[in-house]
Order: structure tokens, then C-alpha cells, then sequence
């Protein structure tokens, strides 16, 4: 009489969620454990790793990205911290819609996500970022907009995370982000070609303001030292820290005033929407724009009707979210590899708000 062939174990059902399962762990913690990543501690990499030979589970090859075209999708979140007051002009549909074409190449299942990042207390676990995290199982996220960086601390322990256009002191964040300097020092060069010598920077006020604006100023700086013009902190509207803010209809009154007692001729936008802005609120205070005052700004917007094109630099939002999706996929094939910041050219935009300043200005 033969002998019974033992059962064999099921193999296939000895996956990631079980092992999250019997460990009372989320399935990322598990999988950035089997990948050794650096945000999960030495202790439950050990536990998960020992519960993954226990139950006979094997990471074959190439698991980690699932992008095969028969394979389930890789699925990833884009957290887009839009602000609890009005968007104008916004540049996100741009970058989400490269991130989209992007996902489709991949294979990747993108999840959406909005939230205002003054509202975003990490601390919480009620969340909702948190909540889409583990129902849409999120393997990693693409940030864009400034997020405070203790939020992005929290995120990033769970998820791999890339961010576009803002920069994060946190380890293994991958930046994919504009060359801010460099385009800045090229608006303000041809400003003083125009003859400008008196040239002020402004932004408007954040509730979480990000690097970006601190960015462009410094490219203003570099370009104002390396041409030899004067720099005046009077003419610096929503950057230093302990000045109090204004709003935007302060920073148009505060630039009419400027024009007329400093003669500043020209004002260097941190943005599109803020030049745009200025140059439909400047007019009402007497002032027209560029016959009275140049102006700039920077993402390369389109105007809206009736409204003359702002000279900017324009920023490829498309390519970044492109971009941001071929990174964020090989930061989760490779959790432990070093960190990458990917600096992208703007293109100058040839508008309509730079002349020459008036006689005798300059």
C-alpha cells in the first residue's frame, strides 16, 4: 500500500498581508521591512524577516515595482496640499496630468488625494491622508506643494515619498524640483538690460510657505550682487522672517508707495499668480504696468482674458510629474539607495510687462 504524500503548504497564499496579518503590521511596514529600508526600525525588520522564512514566503524577483502588463498594479498617492483659501492659477493639473501619462507607461495606479496642509495634523491618526494610505494600499507618494516637514516626516516613514518643486530636509526623499536660482538670475538680467536699477522682490503670505520663495530670492540676491545693483531690504515684501505680512492688496499698496518715493521701477514676482495680481491691482492706484513699472514672474501661466502675458520663466510641469513617477518607482525597487534631487531648466518667457523705465528712473 503506497504512503500518503504529506500536504504540501500553499505557498501561494503566503503573501505580504499575511504576514502583516500575524505580525499586527500594515502591509508597508512589511514590505520596506523585507526591503531593509532605513525608516523601519532594525527590531521589526528582524520580527517580519523571521516570520517571512517561517512561513515559507518568497519575494521573487522584480516584486517590488509590479509593472508587468498581465500583474496587478502598482498603486501610489499624490498628496496635493492645496490651501484652505482660494487656488489661483494653480500649476498642479499640469504636473498631474504628466504624472497620469507617466502611470500609464508604468502600469501605476494613482490615487489622488487633497489636503490643505495647515490642516495637516500628522499626529492624528484619524487622518484621512492615513485612511487613503491603507484602504488604497499605497506603496509609495508624489508630495506636491509645500507640506509642513513634520507632516512630511510622517509620511515618509511609512511610504516612500518623492516631492516636485519643494524641498524636504528629511533623509530618502527624492526632490524633483526647478532650477530656481539660475532662472531667477536670468529675469532680473533682463531687467537691468532694460536699464531697471532699482528692482524689488515680493511674494504674498502662506499659511505653510515651503523653500520655494527663499529659493527665488536668493537667486534675486545673486543676480542683484553680480550686476553690480543695490540691494535694499525695503523693497523686499513677504520673505524675512519677523516683518509682519501683508496680504495681497498690502503688498500693491506698499509697491505703489515704493514706486513713488523709492523709485523702484521694476518688482520681481516669486510667482505667476502674484505678477498677475499686481499688474490687475496697480492700475487702480494710478500706476500702469510696464509703461510705470516692469514686472515678472514664474511658472509661465497663461493670462487670463484682457490681461497682458507676464515675462516669467516657464516651469515644465508635465515633464516633473513625469519624472517624479520613473523616481518614485525606482525609490521603491531600492529603498536604501541614495538620495536624489533632480533640478529641472525653466524657459524664458518673452511677455509683455518689461520696457524700459521711465526718464530720468532707473
Amino acid at each position: 500500500m503506497a504512503r500518503p504524500t504529506p500536504a504540501k503548504k500553499n505557498m501561494s497564499a503566503v503573501n505580504q498581508e499575511l504576514i502583516a496579518q500575524r505580525l499586527n503590521l500594515s502591509r508597508a511596514t512589511v514590505s520596506r521591512s523585507l526591503a531593509n529600508h532605513h525608516a523601519i526600525s532594525a527590531a521589526t525588520r528582524r520580527r517580519v524577516q523571521e516570520m517571512a522564512a517561517e512561513l515559507g514566503y518568497q519575494q521573487t524577483p522584480g516584486r517590488v515595482g509590479r509593472r508587468g502588463k498581465n500583474s496587478r498594479a502598482l498603486t501610489i498617492g499624490v498628496l496635493i496640499g492645496i490651501p484652505a483659501e482660494k487656488v489661483v492659477m494653480a500649476t498642479f493639473p499640469y504636473i498631474l496630468r504628466g504624472i497620469q501619462e507617466r502611470a500609464e507607461i508604468e502600469h501605476v495606479t494613482i490615487d489622488v488625494c487633497y489636503q490643505a496642509p495647515a490642516d495637516f495634523h500628522p499626529e492624528s491618526g484619524r487622518q484621512p491622508v492615513f485612511r487613503n494610505m491603507r484602504q488604497g494600499n499605497w506603496r509609495g507618494t508624489i508630495l506636491i506643494y509645500p507640506f509642513a516637514e513634520k507632516a512630511v516626516e510622517m509620511i515618509s516613514r511609512r511610504l516612500s515619498t518623492v516631492a516636485v518643486l519643494e524641498s524636504y530636509n528629511q533623509p530618502g526623499i527624492d526632490i524633483i524640483d526647478t532650477d530656481d536660482a539660475s532662472a531667477m538670475v536670468a529675469l532680473v538680467a533682463r531687467l537691468a538690460a532694460a536699464g531697471h536699477r532699482r528692482i524689488g522682490f515680493l511674494s504674498w503670505d502662506y499659511p505653510i510657505g515651503g523653500h520655494w520663495v527663499a529659493r527665488r530670492f536668493s537667486g534675486y540676491i545673486e543676480a542683484l550682487f553680480g550686476l553690480g545693483l543695490d540691494f535694499n531690504p525695503g523693497w523686499v515684501l513677504n520673505v524675512r522672517k519677523g516683518v509682519p505680512r501683508l496680504s495681497p492688496t498690502q503688498v500693491a499698496d506698499t509697491v505703489a508707495k515704493r514706486i513713488r518715493e523709492d523709485r523702484v521701477t521694476a518688482w520681481v514676482c516669486a510667482a505667476d499668480h502674484q505678477a498677475y495680481q499686481l499688474a490687475q491691482d496697480l492700475p487702480a492706484r494710478g500706476l500702469r504696468v510696464p509703461e510705470d513699472c516692469s514686472i515678472t514672474g514664474f511658472d509661465g501661466l497663461d493670462p487670463a482674458a484682457g490681461q497682458k502675458r507676464i515675462t516669467s520663466m516657464r516651469v515644465p510641469h508635465e515633464q516633473i510629474g513625469s519624472a517624479a513617477v520613473t523616481r518614485l518607482v525606482n525609490r521603491i525597487q531600492h529603498p536604501t539607495a541614495p538620495r536624489r534631487k533632480i533640478l529641472v531648466e525653466a524657459e524664458y518667457v518673452a511677455g509683455e510687462t518689461i520696457t524700459p523705465p521711465p526718464a530720468g528712473l532707473g
